[in-house]
């Protein structure tokens, strides 16, 4: 063979080899893919369900492409999508393939359905039937009826308001000559306003349909108190808040004090205990109560004429706001001339006397206490209900006063605090504080120690 024809060969068999066609391998299947990428994910079914929350047989029936064993074409490709995302693969991608691989030709665009809107039937008119109108009526009754209840509950729960106008403030100061002075105010609908201008003595007014009020007040020279409040009479709660209103009325520079004494009266007897003084008093700062001993009364029954004493110490008595003072004061028998005189802050003094008789009856005992002391007491003999069996401790200025027929005994856990008025006779204190004594009296005689516990 020559040189050419081999060549001439050599040529052939290249251009035999030029001619081979080299088949490209065909593109991997939906579950294969699926299986593929959950294998270089490296987790198993069960893992997969766990994560994706699909169950491990629609995974599994994904993976073998057997979506007969899958619920539907919509679950199908929820399934497709989430695990798709979960495996990392592009969902948009793996839906279309199974679309392909289904045979789904229509499915990458599918039409949008536009629905005929219907028909627009003409608005019928308004009309009202004998049953709307009552069913309407029998509203509104009832709404009315629930804010009639709604009112009264609240009326019955929330108490009563208060209100004065006039005067502006608290404290108003008038003219000397200024006899009365007209309060106004404002409270509930036919509330009652009450006006205490003393203690005992209170005025009440009726607020009209508009809840406003007036009252005529009287004034005395001086400080005049008053406290306002109001009442609802349907339901009889009274108002949180009292107003209190002071009117001062100031009193002449030469004018002297006036005074009254109420008790006791002019000529009266007392069997025993203290005398009640007391009274009023206006453009006074104090009261002083002084007796003067005029001689020695009727003997008592059974007992001896009573001593002659020197009087007691006075007594100064403060006035209180609304002019009023009172006091006991103690008396030993006999016949006394009671002095109540009232100094105003200019020095000008206004007196008053009562004559009185004190014929003292049995045993009166006052028992004064300076510090602390237990007491028990025996009364004729049995125990004073007021202490009882077991003995009382009163604190320091406690004043008892027990009254018997014949004897009064006192048994005192510290005989130094307990202080004794016998008669009206200041006895003091019979003992040192701290010793625990039993002290007998008797209409006559001197206290004496005995036993008795």
């Amino acid at each position: 063979m020559t040189t050419r024809d081999e060549a001439r060969r050599r040529g052939d068999v290249r251009s035999d080899a030029s001619r081979v066609t080299v088949t490209p391998e065909p593109p991997a299947s939906l579950p294969e893919r699926l299986l593929a990428a959950r294998e270089r994910k490296g987790v198993d079914l069960y893992r997969a369900e766990r994560d994706t929350k699909i169950r491990a047989r629609y995974l599994g029936a994904l993976e073998r492409g057997d979506y007969r064993e899958l619920p539907g074409a919509v679950y199908t490709k929820g399934f497709l999508r989430n695990y798709a995302l979960y495996l990392g693969l592009d969902p948009d991608d793996i839906l279309m393939q199974w679309r392909r691989e289904r045979g789904d030709t229509a499915a990458v665009s599918e039409p949008v359905i536009v629905v005929p809107r219907p028909l627009t039937a003409p608005r019928p008119g308004l009309t009202f039937s004998p049953a709307i109108v009552v069913a309407a009526v029998m509203t509104v009754v009832l709404f009315a009826f629930v804010a009639y209840l709604g009112m009264q509950v609240l009326r019955f729960a929330r108490p009563p308001t208060i209100t004065v106008s006039q005067p502006a403030t608290a404290v108003s100061d008038v003219d000397e000559d200024t006899p009365s002075y007209t309060l106004r105010g404002t409270t509930i609908p036919r509330g009652t306003v009450n006006i205490q201008d003393a203690p005992d003595h209170t005025t009440q007014v009726s607020a009209g349909a508009d809840g406003s009020w007036t009252q005529d007040v009287t004034l005395r020279r001086g400080r005049n108190d008053f406290t306002v409040w109001a009442t609802d009479p349907e339901t009889g709660k009274i108002s949180e808040q009292k107003v209190q209103i002071i009117i001062n009325v100031p009193f002449s520079v030469v004018q002297a004090p006036t005074l009254t004494v109420d008790s006791p009266a002019d000529g009266a007897s007392f069997e025993n205990g203290a005398i009640p003084i007391g009274g009023t008093a206006t453009n006074a700062a104090q009261v002083v109560v002084s007796a003067t001993f005029l001689g020695p009364a009727a003997p008592a029954s059974g007992g001896a004429p009573a001593p002659s004493p020197r009087g007691p110490s006075p007594v100064t008595v403060p006035v209180g706001s609304d002019g009023t003072f009172s006091t006991p004061f103690e008396l030993t028998s006999g016949r006394w001339q009671i002095t109540v005189t009232a100094s105003s802050t200019e020095g000008k003094t206004t007196a008053l006397q009562r004559s009185v008789t004190v014929a003292y009856k049995g045993v009166n005992l006052v028992v004064t206490i300076h510090g602390r002391a237990w007491l028990k007491v025996w009364v004729d003999g049995e125990v004073d209900p007021r202490v009882g069996p077991a003995g009382r401790v009163y604190g320091d200025g406690k004043v008892v006063t027990f009254t018997g027929q014949q004897t009064i005994e006192v048994r005192t856990g510290s005989s130094g605090a307990t202080f004794f008025t016998l008669n009206g006779t200041s006895l003091g204190r019979l003992g040192q504080s701290g010793i625990p004594e039993t002290w007998l009296f008797t209409r006559t005689g001197a206290p004496k120690l005995t036993q008795h516990q």
